[in-house]
Parts: structure tokens; C-alpha cells; sequence
């Protein structure tokens, strides 16, 4: 929005153009959006957008679907409550890849929206008995945002894992895990997996591409790297 205002400052306006219009809160729509952007490089077809999310959202009133372009879709609501439904429940993915979602407050246009995270359960593994605490969770993901520290700790507790919800960057490879270390100078490794994962470039981790787009294992002259160096294949 500061962009813009800048933007307009700099313009020689006319008389016609100059007469500014006010706009009131209550002169807006008053439905809910949702802005998602399909990080896959098919055709988008509403109808398959509404045949794919309706008997998943379940919306008791139901929900229309705008193009914005450049894979951009709109989805508006009646109901308030269920965009923080939709919200709350993150990833959800279509053509089994990922739909980056955030809440349109109308206030910026829609081009220059940024989609670049995503909400994900984190399923942290290997950790020993003592310290499958909530402190202890929070600080291997501490790197990560923590979408709710209120989490129930029945709900982090698996088997033999706990979990917690968090904030990651999808141009970012995801994180395999973090190395830990004891006060007797021990070493070890707890390993990340995560819930409801769609489709990701196996090369370098990264949620955003798949892996034929991947400029990590491209050359600039377009020729491959060694794919098994350093990360790849991710599995």
C-alpha cells in the first residue's frame, strides 16, 4: 500500500483525475475472501476448483469463486466464521499441489499480494522420552513460526512423536530435522516430518516447484548438477 501511495505521489494528476472519491467502510462488500494462489502450471477451470473444495469446505452457504488471474482464484464467503474454518485447517492443495491461502482485506489489490507461506503440522521424531516437553518443541521448531503455543498437549503427543503447528516459508527447503546436543557434550538428531504434504521438489526440498523447474540441480548453461550431491533425492 505504501508502494502505491509513492507511486501516485510521483503522478501530474488533472482536474478530472485530481477529485479524489472517498472510500467508506460501508460502501465496501461485506462478504469474507479468501485470496489463493495454485502453485501448479495447468489450466485452472472453476469448475474443477468448486468440485474439488465444496465437499471439503462444506459451507452451509456456500461460496463463489472469481478469477483474479495469473493463478490467482478468489473464494467468497457469506460467513466470516468459515474463512477462520478454512484458515485454521491449513495446507489444502489441488492437482496435488499446494493452495497458498490468506485472508483479502480489500485494502491492497490483488497483484500485489505475496503467497509465500503456508500453515503445516510439524511431526517431530526421535526425541527422548525426558524431553518431550512443550519448551522443548517450541525450540526445535524455533526457527519456524508457532501458529498457536495454546495447543492442548494431549494434541502434540504421538506414539513415539510430538507435534505442533507452524508457519513455513514454502521458497525455503523444508527443514529435515535440527541436531541437538547434551550437557555431557553428546550429539544427536531429531528428525521433522510433516502432515498432509503435497507435492515437493524432492531435489532441493522446496514446496513452491517441481523438480524439472528446480534451479538447484540446473546449471546456468541448462546442463544438470549431481543431483545426489547435498540434498537430493529428498525422500
Amino acid at each position: 500500500m505504501e508502494r502505491l501511495t509513492k507511486h501516485w505521489s510521483n503522478l501530474s494528476l488533472n482536474d478530472r483525475e485530481g477529485g479524489g472519491v472517498h472510500l467508506r467502510m460501508d460502501r465496501s462488500l461485506t462478504e469474507s475472501i479468501i485470496a489463493a494462489t495454485f502453485l501448479t502450471k495447468r489450466a485452472l477451470s472453476i469448475d474443477a476448483i468448486i468440485c474439488t473444495f465444496n465437499p471439503l469446505w462444506r459451507s452451509k452457504h456456500g461460496f463463489e469463486v472469481r478469477n483474479a488471474g495469473d493463478h490467482v482464484m478468489l473464494f467468497v464467503f457469506l460467513d466470516k466464521k468459515e474463512v477462520d474454518r478454512i484458515l485454521a485447517v491449513e495446507p489444502w492443495s489441488f492437482d496435488r499441489h499446494i493452495v497458498l491461502l490468506q485472508r483479502y482485506e480489500k485494502k491492497v489489490p490483488v497483484r500485489e499480494l505475496v503467497f509465500n507461506q503456508v500453515a503445516i503440522w510439524v511431526q517431530i521424531h526421535d526425541i527422548l522420552a525426558p524431553y518431550m516437553t512443550r519448551e522443548v518443541v517450541e525450540d526445535l521448531c524455533g526457527n519456524a513460526r508457532i501458529v498457536d503455543k495454546m495447543t492442548h498437549l494431549s494434541e502434540m503427543v504421538g506414539r513415539s512423536f510430538m507435534r505442533l503447528r507452524v508457519v513455513i516459508d514454502v521458497s525455503l527447503p523444508l527443514c529435515r530435522g535440527r541436531l541437538i546436543s547434551f550437557d555431557e557434550g553428546e550429539e544427536g538428531w531429531v528428525s521433522f516430518k510433516y502432515e498432509r504434504l503435497p507435492n515437493i521438489c524432492y531435489w532441493c526440498g522446496c514446496l513452491n516447484h517441481r523438480d524439472n523447474d528446480c534451479d538447484w540441480w540446473t546449471e546456468s548453461d541448462g546442463s544438470l548438477k549431481d543431483k545426489d550431491r547435498e540434498y537430493g533425492p529428498w525422500i
